[in-house]
């Protein structure tokens, strides 16, 4: 028995999870995997058993023991659930030396949402056609009476087009760009919210801001294309109510509900807003306001059917960043600088005369010392505020709209704007942040953070290509490059499920994986074709998240998705095993392609295509290993090897040097493993370490190339010349455009030239995170931590030191708990610490040391330090 006023000691599990939610309100899982990892645990301790306790009220129910050391998305232990649901569960486990189970976790409460077609009992409304000009957002209300106070009271709530909702005249959620972007006709989210501490007995008023977004709205370039989903916005919210009095009232959207246009006057996700707060209503949306002269709400189609519950967090604001500095540009201009290229939009904070006019204009890079905006294309990216002049300090955000930007240009502002007068907000998928790296090197470190902050200003619902111009796109050969890093950095599972099942809707019925997901119109672009690297996203976007989650649903859920692409490539092989059919991007953006065309690279784009396909092989092999098809394992064996033979015969037939002398080719043909172990791989190596340093250690790849060539360097004996690579700081490199002040992974190389004018080419972003996929590599090499089997039951700690780097470290939030790795040099010696956490054991491979296994707990190791 602990000492009274001590704390116990010994396991303790914490608060179990749900799927991959971060809270558990309105879950579509009936029978929702748990998960835990442990507080505190002795060193060396593994769990032996389990218990999962399951409470509806008062009536509660166990598990029983369970014999298991598994922690990670175990089976629900009861029986499936209902919509609206709602459970208390708790855990607790066996292990070690004890025979006694240890104290039982806090509680996780946990509420299904509404799950079958059957439970929406109300209809989507929106505005009646005429009803206020294109781009303007629109208001709706309803009112409602409450015979008693409430008990309980969930908000469902959705739309065709972007909202944002109000009960009583007070924000519901803190949620921004609701419900986010999907594949609408398939698949339509939608949330949940407790309101029960809005709502009060008698008269009540659901309200909502209701705008184009994604569904109606702008979107693509050269122009983009307006009404990709629809030309008609909707609102459909389904309130119910328990009261103190045991009655229960369900209300929602309906043909009841009024509406008027916003005093938001445009709103575009490219092009801003234009806001007007001397047209603002208020009390619009609480009780007691006369809404006479709006008009009538209209029904709006929508099959209930394709509603489902969120997978991951919604879009919120995760930050805010002062202007670190504020400069006079003449003509009633201010210029501010935020120090950081981020996401996201401003907030103003300003008292002025009635019909001020304060514009914001925004860039990522200035030019000649104004923005530069030539790389925002066809986006205007302005926001305008119309001052209501009521002598208070008035308060602006726009609410449907967001920037890439740097840089802010203010127009009008009154005076001088006071310290936190004007605020960006930053905004992003609200994904927990997972992992760390820090180096003895501040520009790598440097790197390493513009990847983060790209990764933040791009996963923005959907994982996008760049967040400021005309675009803003899923590209699917963006995310599949870089899913490894963003495993790494952040809880983004949940986010890559959601959007792997927008892929598989639009996955054309032969198989071929659009560019682009969700899919718009794109000149040059759609109707997509078979194409190598992007394409390819099908099966291994979603290995990756196994890897790094554990998780073989992904496997099952996309299977289907996977094979469709993989049977496709398989039909499009020329008989010898090579893929020369089609047009390939191959490596696009090479550095050494034209800026007005990328497609025109050094490496064949047969060979890279012919890689790929062996690479997709193996992994569908390998899934379908894990999902137990032993007839699909294979016959996708068998296609791998067929492709492989095919690679070797086509493109090495001088023993091990390739046809396409290139760093791609090489870096594609070694981490594929695409030609026989010893001399031919051995003489791949050294040519590649060849060509890297014939081209001056300087980048010499695009997006198929980059993300392997570090690690087919250091895999095969060149561990200098890859941290030559990565340490080169002249263009083209990674450290270049942080040389030349970059705090975001930019789309070219030389996006900015040394002279600090602006790459002329029409595609030149300064956020966008595909070419930072070379932080994999940074957190796996030069640190040392890496996923040795699927959501790191099994962790590989194997440093690689080299560049005169003095120490590295790295530290990931694993499905079991944190892993952390650390080492610094002393002397002639290299000292290292890890951390494994409970539940999994490790292997510890060091320079000149043979791998040897530890268990969890703190571990420190030394090693001779290796030389140069």
């Amino acid at each position: 028995m602990p000492r009274p006023g001590k704390a116990p000691v010994g396991p303790l599990p914490g608060t179990p999870t749900a799927e991959h939610h971060r809270t558990a309100l309105g879950i579509g899982e009936s029978a929702p995997r748990l998960s835990w990892t442990m507080d505190r645990t002795p060193s060396g301790w593994r769990q032996t058993a389990y218990e999962v306790e399951v409470a509806d009220g008062e009536r509660r129910r166990t598990s029983g023991r369970i014999t298991s050391p598994d922690s990670v998305l175990v089976p629900w232990p009861d029986e499936p659930l209902a919509a609206r649901a709602r459970r208390s569960v708790r855990v607790r486990v066996w292990g070690g030396e004890s025979s006694d189970p240890s104290p039982w976790s806090p509680a996780l409460e946990l509420e299904t949402g509404l799950l079958e077609a059957a439970d929406w009992r109300t209809v989507m409304v929106g505005p009646p056609a005429g009803l206020g000009e294109r781009e303007r957002p629109v208001l709706l209300r309803g009112a409602l009476t409450l015979p008693a106070p409430p008990r309980s009271a969930r908000l469902y709530v959705t739309a065709h087009g972007v909202f944002e909702a109000e009960v009583n005249g007070v924000r519901v959620g803190d949620e921004v760009l609701a419900p986010g972007w999907t594949t609408y006709p398939a698949r339509l989210r939608y949330r949940t919210h407790d309101v029960t501490g809005l709502l009060r007995e008698g008269s009540n008023v659901l309200g909502a801001h209701l705008a184009d977004g994604w569904y109606r709205g702008r979107i693509g370039f050269h122009g983009g294309r307006r009404d990709t989903y629809g030309d008609r916005t909707g609102l459909l919210a389904q309130l119910e109510v328990e009261c103190e009095d045991g009655s229960t009232v369900l209300f929602g959207t309906g043909p009841d509900w009024r509406c008027a246009p916003s005093p938001t006057l445009a709103s575009s996700l490219y092009d801003g807003e234009r806001h007007d707060a001397r047209l603002e209503r208020t009390g619009w949306s609480e009780p007691g306001f006369d809404d006479a002269d709006w008009a009538a709400a209209v029904p709006v189609e929508r099959d209930p059917a394709t509603l489902v519950a969120p997978l991951s967090p919604p879009v919120r604001c995760t930050e805010e960043v002062e202007p670190v500095s504020v400069t006079p540009a003449g003509s009633g201009r201010l210029l501010l600088d935020f120090g950081q290229n981020l996401v996201g939009r401003l907030r103003l904070r300003l008292r002025a005369p009635e019909g001020t006019e304060v514009t914001v204009r925004h860039a990522e890079v200035l030019e000649d010392g104004e923005l530069c905006t030539r790389p925002l294309r066809f986006a205007e990216a302005t926001d305008t505020y119309v001052a209501a002049g009521t002598g208070a300090v008035e308060e602006w955000e726009p609410r449907f709209t967001y920037h890439g930007f740097r840089y802010a240009e203010v127009t009008g502002w009154p005076g001088e704007p006071e310290p936190g007068a004007v605020v960006a907000r930053v905004l992003h998928t609200d994904m927990r942040p997972t992992g760390e790296f820090s180096c003895s090197d501040p520009l790598v470190e440097r790197l390493h953070e513009n990847v983060r902050w790209s990764m933040r200003g791009n996963f923005v619902d959907v994982p996008t290509d760049c967040p400021q111009r005309d675009e803003r796109l899923g590209w699917t050969g963006d995310i599949q490059v870089f899913a490894p890093t963003a495993s790494f950095l952040y809880d983004c599972a949940g986010m890559l499920r959601s959007w792997l099942a927008d892929l598989a809707a639009e996955q054309y019925p032969d198989g071929t994986v659009p560019f682009i997901v969700p899919t718009i119109h794109a000149p040059t672009w759609t109707p997509a074709w078979p194409a190598a690297v992007w394409g390819d996203a099908a099966v291994l976007t979603p290995w990756r998240v196994y890897e790094h989650f554990g998780d073989e649903r992904v496997l099952s859920d996309q299977y289907a998705s996977a094979g469709a692409w993989m049977e496709l490539v398989a039909g499009r092989l020329d008989e010898d095993g090579t893929w020369r059919r089609d047009r390939q991007l191959g490596d696009w953006l090479d550095p050494a392609a034209p800026p007005e065309d990328p497609f025109r690279g050094r490496t064949d784009p047969t060979l890279v295509a012919t890689a790929y396909a062996a690479e997709s092989a193996r992994t569908m092999s390998e899934t379908a290993r894990v999902l137990g098809k032993e007839a699909d394992r294979e016959r996708y064996a068998r296609l791998a090897e067929h492709v492989r033979s095919g690679f070797r015969a086509a493109y090495a037939p001088q023993g091990g040097l390739l046809s396409s002398d290139t760093q791609a080719a090489y870096a594609l043909a070694l981490c594929f493993g695409l030609l026989p172990e010893g001399d031919e791989r051995t003489a791949a190596a050294d040519r590649l370490a060849a060509l890297v340093a014939r081209d001056g250690y300087r980048i010499a790849t695009g997006f198929a190339g980059t993300p392997l060539v570090c690690d087919a360097l250091t895999r095969h004996g060149h561990t200098e010349t890859a941290y030559r690579l990565l340490l080169q700081q002249e263009a083209p490199s990674w450290l270049y455009p942080v040389r030349m002040g970059a705090t975001t992974v930019w789309e070219r190389w030389d996006s900015m030239l040394p002279d600090g004018r602006v790459n002329p080419g029409e595609m030149t972003s300064f956020n966008h995170y595909a070419l930072g996929a070379v932080a994999d590599w940074l957190h796996r090499t030069v640190a040392g931590l890496a996923p040795e089997a699927p959501g790191y039951r099994r962790i590989r700690f194997a440093p690689r030191p080299g560049g005169g780097m003095e120490r590295a470290g790295a530290a990931h939030e694993t499905p079991y708990g944190t892993a952390s790795v650390r080492w610094h040099r002393d002397g002639a010696r290299l000292h290292v610490a890890a951390v494994v956490p409970a539940g999994t054991t490790a292997v510890v491979d060091l320079p000149g040391a043979d791998p040897f296994e530890v268990g969890s707990g703190e571990h420190r190791f030394e090693a001779p330090w290796p030389s140069a």
